[in-house]
């Protein structure tokens, strides 16, 4: 499987604000969705994981830098990177383009997700097949 990963997005109308520009909270939707996309990719379906392993992943804190403004209309991409692995969490470095990955970068971020038990919500071990996985795409 390749290690570069990105999802496309196209700005919807109801993603900007009165002046068409994206209302910044909506680069944390287009996130979330490349990030879900790249779980699936590596063959982990978030609904799944929590039924067969009891885990679901959240966001712990997250590091973002708005660099230029995107449109309504505009044609994205999103990547979705695993920086760094830990027993209970993982890094996603994350940007947003416009046109192709890294041609006109829009918005980065650095996003700390964590591994939580589905019915206590405390922090766990990510289970071993997923970090294996995981492992062996960087």
């Amino acid at each position: 499987m390749q290690r570069d990963f990105f999802w496309p997005v196209r700005v919807y109308y109801e993603d900007t604000d009165a002046g068409g520009v994206v209302y910044y909270a909506n680069y944390l939707k287009f996130f979330e969705r490349a990030r879900t996309e790249r779980l699936r990719a590596l063959g982990f379906e978030q609904d799944q994981l929590r039924v067969r392993d009891g885990i679901l992943f959240a966001v712990k804190s997250m590091q973002i830098d708005y660099l230029r403004p995107a449109r309504f209309n505009d044609a994205l991409m999103v990547t979705a990177e695993i920086g760094a692995i830990r027993r209970a969490s993982l890094r996603f470095e994350q940007a947003v383009s416009r046109g192709a990955p890294g041609e006109e970068r829009l918005c980065t971020a650095s996003i700390r997700i964590v591994c939580l038990s589905a019915h206590g919500l405390r922090p766990v071990a990510i289970p071993d097949h997923l970090l294996q996985r995981i492992s062996d795409e960087l």
